[in-house]
């Protein structure tokens, strides 16, 4: 079953990633998809703030991954945007940490993906509106999503 969320500004975005972390746990895994500028790295960066992290929060296109290590749980944002389909980075060793990965254009990497995650793919509506479609694949990510959508 898929969820929908329609945000109508920036801070609602960051409000419903805040949401999301507060049912976060070890080995969770969020994929974000979505055009340029959809709001996917706004979303990190609520979930970042919730959870402690300070830090300023940009989408790591250059780096690939970025460890953040000082809030209540390890976050590894991830974005595989420039990653060749056959490049090995070690993604699937971060699936087996303790922490959290969100990762940005996962469609790319698809086939390296755990079977349970959460999908969600943002859609531009307007200048300000987004719509975004969760897609729950586990039975934790359908609780998590019944109780924040």
């Amino acid at each position: 079953m898929d969820y929908k969320y329609t945000s109508k500004n920036v801070e609602d975005t960051l409000l419903l990633a805040q949401n999301i972390e507060s049912e976060k746990f070890p080995g969770m895994v969020i994929c974000l998809n979505g055009d340029l500028g959809s709001g996917k790295t706004v979303f990190v960066k609520g979930f970042a703030r919730a959870i402690g992290i300070e830090d300023n929060i940009t989408s790591p296109t250059f780096t690939i991954v970025k460890e953040y290590m000082n809030g209540e749980i390890p976050l590894y944002h991830m974005d595989v945007y420039r990653i060749d389909e056959n490049e090995d980075f070690g993604v699937e060793d971060y699936f087996n940490k303790d922490g959290v990965c969100i990762i940005e254009w996962s469609e790319l990497i698809e086939d390296r993906l755990p079977q349970e995650r959460l999908d969600i793919t943002f859609k531009i509506i307007d200048e300000n509106t987004r719509r975004l479609v969760f897609k729950p694949h586990g039975e934790k990510y359908e609780e998590l999503c019944d109780a924040v959508l």
